[in-house]
């Protein structure tokens, strides 16, 4: 399936959604839509992968057959479920019952069967606790289908259920049931909901643009970025996941096979279900990622609280869009905490420290962070500057970028990436300018990247980054002496000037040009009091 055929496939899955979700705000038609495609994709990968593990046996009905030919040879074929689902287990590690299988709930919902509630609740249930060697309870739990939001009664609710389920199994028939393709719609699907959420949509969704420079950045060669991208990273870590896009960006650089493991933090409920749906969506096995639920500041993940170096996590990669300026309370415990015990606690005003901190943390001596914040950790003072001043003299700031404003659904502010490395190779630091390299739009701003013929900001970035260039008014490298001259203030302004120099004036020719001018007025005026003294009018001076 070609770019646009997939941009197609989103956009239909968007109109489907804008139609059928009334007046029931984004956010929960959000849960249920995206929901529903997972559930396809679930099932559609499950069942190809049948008709190739059972061959021959493999049912063919009839195209007036509406049932899932699946459902048929559970039928038909009941001693040899067990040993069927075990291998099953081993090439997708799922199973789903048949009954509970995409083609089973679209008939229940074209038939408009009084049943269909019933059993999307158990089938989500089934999903959670059954169908996967990894519990994944609690994946469904944002989706209330006892929701008066669907309608007043358990009729009207199954009834709106059987509308929203037909039309969306209609919508997508003929597309295919590729990963690659439901993951792009799915994807799409986030960026539409998170623009119709405003302020939300920070909580849970990167813009792909900002996406696509993090993963370009920390699937280069840390040391050497120069020798271009690496062949795989062990393990990949984001502490504020959101919906998983960066994370898959990232994978979806290296390819399948690309990353050994991917972690991943969130501790918005709703958005880490997001994240789950998500990696499985993209054809991530559950053995390829985890994701927990809770709260990085407090570091509530046992995995992330152990104190074996030997045992202790370590990553090669490191990228995370936390919450910007995000007011957190600091208690003495956590000044001893082995993340803020070398650096200092970020003020209680503003975690973004806090949080980078966190990160880096996990980071492999070998790895590279790339995060985005406010600019106000570039220059803001008390707390923020002594944990600056001890990353850059530790040598562990490695390139500040400025990016323009208003990128983001959530706030029109400027922000900045940090990308940050354990043992550098080079004793500057790099900045860049790029907050003036974008597209200005009416809701949001957007980097370039090169299609039809425009610039590509994007490109700009990453290879500026890549083979540390300086360009006048863009990027330069500057050395530690004249940082530590500047308090360790890393605004980017004070090393790369944005000022346009002043036009050359050429006097000679100015002085000709009015000498021309003041010519042309003593002309016309004599002309003009010609035609006044014909007139019988007195003469201009």
């Amino acid at each position: 399936m070609t770019k646009e055929q997939q941009k197609e496939l989103g956009r239909t899955l968007w109109g489907i959604a804008d139609q059928l979700r009334g007046a029931m705000n984004a956010d929960d038609f959000r849960d249920y839509m995206l929901s529903f495609l997972f559930l396809r994709y679930l099932s559609d990968n499950y069942e190809l992968a049948a008709n190739k593990e059972l061959g021959a046996d493999y049912p063919k009905l009839e195209e007036i057959d509406k049932r899932s030919p699946l459902a048929v040879w559970y039928e038909k074929n009941t001693e040899d479920i067990a040993e069927f689902e075990k291998q099953m287990r081993r090439k997708v590690h799922y199973v789903i019952k048949s009954e509970y299988l995409w083609s089973s709930i679209a008939e229940l919902a074209r038939t408009q069967d009084a049943d269909l509630l019933a059993t999307l609740q158990n089938g989500f249930k089934y999903i959670e606790n059954e169908s996967f060697g990894d519990n994944f309870q609690g994946l469904f739990s944002e989706i209330n289908l006892n929701s008066e939001k669907l309608g007043k009664n358990h009729e009207d609710r199954n009834a709106k259920l059987c509308n929203i389920i037909s039309k969306i199994a209609e919508g997508i028939a003929d597309f295919s049931t590729d990963s690659d393709v439901l993951g792009d719609a799915y994807e799409y699907l986030i960026g539409e909901f998170a623009a119709g959420s405003g302020k939300k949509a920070g909580e849970f969704y990167t813009p792909q643009q900002l996406s696509n420079i993090l993963s370009e950045i920390v699937t280069l060669d840390s040391q050497d970025p120069t020798t271009g991208q690496k062949k795989k990273l062990n393990k990949v870590l984001d502490f504020a996941c959101g919906s998983g896009s960066l994370l898959l960006n990232v994978r979806h650089k290296l390819g399948a096979n690309g990353i050994g493991k991917i972690y991943g933090q969130e501790s918005n409920i709703t958005t880490y279900n997001l994240a789950r749906m998500n990696m499985l969506l993209h054809g991530v096995k559950d053995s390829e990622f985890e994701i927990y639920h809770g709260d990085s500041l407090i570091n509530d993940w046992s995995l992330l609280n152990e104190m074996n170096p030997a045992k202790k996590l370590k990553v090669d990669a490191v990228v995370a869009n936390p919450p910007f300026s995000y007011r957190w309370e600091p208690n003495e415990s956590l000044s001893e905490d082995f993340r803020f015990k070398s650096h200092g606690l970020a003020p209680k005003s503003a975690a973004d420290f806090a949080f980078l901190l966190h990160g880096f943390s996990f980071l492999s001596d070998e790895g590279t962070m790339a995060i985005i914040l406010p600019h106000g950790v570039l220059f803001r003072g008390g707390a923020e500057n002594r944990i600056r001043t001890k990353l850059l003299k530790d040598g562990h700031i490695d390139t500040v970028i400025g990016l323009p404003a208003n990128l983001f659904f959530s706030t029109g502010i400027p922000v900045c990436i940090l990308v940050l490395k354990k043992c550098k190779k080079h004793d500057d630091v790099l900045f860049i300018n790029a907050s003036e390299y974008f597209e200005k739009g009416k809701r949001q701003n957007r980097l370039r990247d090169g299609k039809d013929g425009e610039p590509n900001d994007i490109k700009k970035i990453v290879e500026c980054y890549q083979f540390r260039t300086e360009e006048v008014r863009y990027s330069r490298c500057v050395n530690m002496r004249e940082i530590e001259k500047n308090d360790f203030n890393l605004n980017i302004s004070r090393y790369v000037s944005t000022a346009k120099p002043e036009p050359i004036i050429d006097l000679k020719e100015v002085h000709n040009d009015l000498t021309s001018l003041e010519e042309k007025v003593l002309t016309a005026t004599k002309t003009h009091n010609t035609f006044l003294e014909e007139l019988g009018l007195p003469a201009l001076p």
